[in-house]
């Protein structure tokens, strides 16, 4: 008898890390939903191959009433994975950056988390978030992501403890350097990639895949007894 597909949603998957990790949940035969900030970014997922099954749907994190409209427009919920993320280098110093940089990958996260409770709650579901490298380093051109990754850390932990009496797991990955188009201007700067490479024993920049397989494990009866965990996913850069 074949097994009933999960219900999943991926918050930021239409693209970078959050597609590679809807695109392997749909490869494993998963009922995907992945999400793009805009209209825009919804069109051009839907020309990649790798996204072939999986639905996609615009939303802001940040319209509160958007994300309570997608998530309730759900039956069933088995897994939320939060991707949403934005980094602005350099811009973050001005208040309004970094209020709208927090505003995105911290408010938003807890937005996604706390509209999918009752369904994850119904399917002993679980939730794993995305933080970073920067929830551990300060970041001197990214105060606001740093601040915001710091807080996913402790919104995962927090939310642990908070939601285990309805059977929902919370993890987190803390990806270290990963090619995406985020990492670009330091992919292509030498003087900055090098140290990054010299300190990641496993010599290379990761890849979003790398970072999918970890998430299908804190998503899966493997890590049933696994919660409240910020998996560092690095290559080894932050032990080194």
């Amino acid at each position: 008898m074949s097994k009933t597909p999960r219900q999943i949603l991926v918050s930021g998957g239409s693209s970078g890390i959050g597609a590679a990790i809807a695109s392997a949940f749909a490869a494993r035969g998963d009922q995907v939903t992945a999400t793009g900030a805009t209209a825009a970014e919804v069109d051009a997922a839907r020309r990649r191959p790798a996204l072939a099954g999986v639905t996609l749907r615009a939303l802001d994190v940040r319209d509160g009433e958007a994300v309570q409209a997608l998530v309730g427009g759900f039956d069933a919920l088995d897994v939320v994975v939060n991707c949403a993320g934005v980094i602005r280098r350099g811009a973050e110093h001005d208040p309004a950056a970094f209020a709208e940089t927090v505003d995105i990958n911290l408010n938003g996260t807890m937005r996604v988390c706390a509209a999918a409770r009752p369904l994850l709650a119904a399917r002993r579901g679980c939730i794993v978030n995305t933080a970073s490298m920067l929830s551990f380093f300060g970041g001197g051109l990214v105060p606001g992501y740093s601040a915001s990754k710091g807080g996913v850390a402790q919104l995962t932990k927090s939310l642990a403890i908070a939601y285990a009496a309805d059977g929902i797991r919370v993890n987190a990955v803390a990806p270290g350097w990963i090619a995406t188009a985020l990492t670009r201007p330091l992919q292509d700067d030498p003087a900055r990639a090098a140290p990054i490479l010299a300190r990641t024993p496993l010599g290379r920049w990761g890849t979003p895949e790398d970072i999918a397989g970890p998430v299908l494990f804190l998503a899966s009866a493997d890590a049933r007894f696994v919660t409240g965990v910020v998996l560092p996913v690095d290559g080894g850069y932050l032990v080194a």
